[in-house]
């Protein structure tokens, strides 16, 4: 049977919505890695915020993989290029209400070079469901 596909980017447009609908500004949290394109003299601590409202941003594409669009910085216009994989957050920035996520690992240098890589260990035990843990971000 084929892998599902990630929730991520359906919850990611799902929140977005959410937050337009009802007039909340929404913003997404992201881990820079090297697949991110944004201007970087505004990444501290190895992340960026930035508002992806409709009104800060223009030609904006969530799609399952990417979130692009174009984005002002100190009035110069900036295109962005954010993989979903790096989104650690979306939430309102008016309460903070939305959602956060595990970011996405960046690929090892043996990934990426197609080398082959030892797979983790399989646990003994597999997990068992318990209660969901979610982070409240304000």
């Amino acid at each position: 049977m084929a892998e599902p596909k990630s929730t991520k980017p359906y919850l990611l447009r799902a929140v977005y919505e959410w937050c337009v609908d009802n007039g909340y500004t929404p913003h997404i949290s992201v881990v820079v890695d090297s697949r991110t394109r944004v201007p970087m003299e505004y990444v501290r601590n190895g992340e960026i915020v930035v508002n992806v409202g409709p009104v800060a941003t223009s030609r904006l594409q969530m799609g399952n993989e990417l979130i692009e669009c174009t984005a002002r910085f100190a009035g110069v216009a900036k295109d962005l290029v954010i993989p979903v994989a790096t989104v650690a957050a979306i939430y309102a920035g008016e309460n903070g209400r939305g959602m956060s996520f595990e970011p996405g690992k960046e690929e090892t240098a043996e990934e990426a070079s197609g080398e082959e890589v030892a797979a983790p260990p399989e646990p003994k035990d597999p997990p068992k469901p318990g209660k969901p843990a979610l982070k409240r971000i304000k």
